[in-house]
């Protein structure tokens, strides 16, 4: 019997049709742009964000990831258009089964349906890169075997040369922000992404760093059925962790309590953080019917940073917690943030103390009072816009993308959890005894045994 016929073998050619239309919508927004500086006239910045959105709404893929990731970064792109591109998708329509064998065809070879006892024909996720499949090994063992889609390098390549496009054309509009450096960092976390090689060695990091934990649990890699493209790991079973919005609230505790864990202690003893914390990367395992603990799903988007960057994390909270305005500007300059004047310091401290605001209180309390998930960060974010504007652009140090972005993702399911904590008794756990070259040398331990380089070639 023939094989049904292959209805995704033109896809990323149509990609690159849709990807014309979108160039030639964003050249007609960006005249609209340079005709309203030239003659002094207002832009209408909703209307052109709901047509950018609606031509970005049919592309899928890795755009909507970066889509989705620019959403979350105060100023990265006017407002109105953060508002349109958060509706968007970050998934792709799954591979049939016709381009799935092609697939694990051209990664394990002509015999690979041979390797698995079993090979779910439908994929199990889709997200913006691939797709995972259940499997079985034939030691019995469950498998999700995450598969990248085709032509996936080539694509992130034209996703990325629109990014490029985003970024000039909201430089026309008198931004805040000076985006080059963010789009620096996007990019080079991004193409990481298609590396699922990579992503093993991240996932081994993490078995080294949290292996005396035991409410965390890390996938296992099957090193012998994976690829650069193809990523097999045992299989982690848990429900989804919004199912357990409505349970008591010492269980919300505990799963935000093992959250706060798994986010801070990498970063706080090795320097390195997990930049996604969204919602379908952590999935809750239960022991006796009660919540015992998450599993961390995604190691694609992982940022190991220096140790001075670290430094200056702990050094701003304690000149916060001190008011310790000399420490508050160290911390800063540290950071990599030059001619700090006095009123940029004073609006750095905005969405400092808004970050760290949990943290400075030794209290049981909820991560914000009377804000929802959706709106955490936002209105910080307006009031750091707004300051900024009249101050000139600012050039924020590219290792701010994902540290900002995970603050405010790990803050939103603390949100959803409804979750009432010593966040300040928490952090400073993390801390205590903090020294920057111990981070180091731990750093260079875990990132050697796993065969990735140190964050100075991290970028």
């Amino acid at each position: 019997m023939p094989e049904p016929k292959d209805r995704e073998s033109n896809r990323f050619s149509a990609r690159m049709g849709r990807y014309a239309r979108v160039g030639t919508n964003m050249g007609g927004i960006a005249a609209k742009v340079a005709g309203a500086r030239l003659f002094g006239m207002e832009l209408d910045n909703a209307k052109n964000a709901a047509e950018l959105a609606e031509a970005l709404g049919g592309l899928k893929g890795p755009l909507m990831k970066v889509a989705q990731l620019l959403s979350t970064i105060p100023d990265a792109l006017p407002p109105e258009y953060t508002t349109e591109l958060a509706k968007l998708q970050a998934s792709a329509p799954p591979m049939g089964w016709a381009f799935v064998k092609r697939r694990m065809r051209a990664e394990l070879g002509p015999d690979w349906q041979k390797r698995f006892e079993a090979f779910g024909r439908e994929p199990a996720a889709a997200a913006s890169l691939g797709q995972v499949h259940r499997a079985t090994g034939h030691d019995g063992r469950v498998l999700a075997c995450k598969l990248q889609y085709p032509d996936m390098a080539s694509a992130v390549e034209a996703d990325l040369k629109q990014l490029q496009m985003l970024f000039s054309l909201h430089r026309r509009m008198s931004p805040a922000i000076d985006t080059r450096e963010i789009a620096k960092e996007i990019s080079a976390r991004v193409r990481e992404e298609l590396d699922y090689a990579r992503e093993a060695a991240h996932i081994a990091v993490y078995q080294q760093i949290l292996k005396d934990t035991d409410a965390i649990r890390v996938p296992e890699v099957i090193a012998e059925l994976s690829t650069r493209r193809l990523l097999t790991m045992g299989w982690l079973t848990g429900r989804p962790l919004l199912d357990f919005k409505e349970h008591g609230q010492d269980d919300r505790n505990h799963l935000a309590r093992t959250m706060f864990h798994a986010w801070w202690h990498p970063f706080s003893h090795f320097g390195v953080i997990h930049g996604d914390p969204h919602l379908g990367n952590y999935t809750v395992f239960e022991e006796g019917g009660a919540p015992a603990g998450i599993n961390l799903l995604d190691y694609g988007c992982i940022r190991v940073f220096p140790e001075a960057f670290v430094e200056g994390v702990v050094k701003l909270y304690r000149g916060l917690l001190e008011d310790d305005n000399d420490r508050v500007v160290a911390a800063y300059e540290r950071w990599g943030f030059k001619d700090l004047k006095k009123e940029v310091i004073e609006v750095l401290n905005i969405w400092a103390r808004f970050i760290y605001g949990p943290l400075l209180t030794d209290r049981v309390r909820s991560i914000a009072d009377g804000v929802s998930a959706a709106e955490y960060g936002r209105k910080e974010a307006f009031r750091v816009h707004s300051a900024l504007k009249a101050l000139g652009p600012l050039t924020v140090p590219q290792e701010f993308v994902f540290m900002d972005r995970a603050a405010i993702g790990l803050g939103g399911v603390f949100l959803h959890l409804r979750a009432e904590l010593n966040f300040f008794q928490l952090f400073n756990e993390q801390i205590e005894g903090f020294d920057a070259k111990i981070v180091r040398s731990r750093q260079d331990a875990v990132l050697s045994t796993a065969g990735l380089a140190g964050a100075s070639n991290a970028a």
